[in-house]
C-alpha cells in the first residue's frame, strides 16, 4: 500500500502519488474502487467530485513487473 498526496491525476490515464520516497506513478486495473477511510464506497460522480491534485490518498496496489496496479484508493471522509 502506497501513502501521499495526489500530484498529478487524470481519471483512467494518469495518476501519480507523492509519497515519502517521492512521485510514484501507478497504473489503472480492470477495477478500482474509491472508498472513504469510513469505508463508504464512492459512486462515479462522487469520485469526480472529489479526487483532486492535493488530495491525501492511500493506494492498494498490486505489481505486474515493475507496474503498480491500481485496485483500491481510500480517500479521507468528508466531515
Amino acid at each position: 500500500m502506497g501513502n501521499g498526496t495526489i500530484t498529478e491525476y487524470a481519471p483512467g490515464q494518469t495518476f501519480i502519488v507523492r509519497e515519502s520516497a517521492g512521485p510514484v506513478q501507478y497504473r489503472y486495473g480492470k477495477s478500482v474502487t474509491y472508498v472513504t477511510k469510513k469505508g463508504k464506497t464512492l459512486k462515479e460522480d462522487e469520485v469526480r467530485t472529489r479526487l483532486k491534485v492535493g488530495l491525501p490518498v492511500s493506494v492498494h496496489y498490486t505489481r505486474e513487473g515493475d507496474d503498480r496496479i491500481i485496485n483500491r484508493v481510500e480517500i479521507e471522509d468528508e466531515d
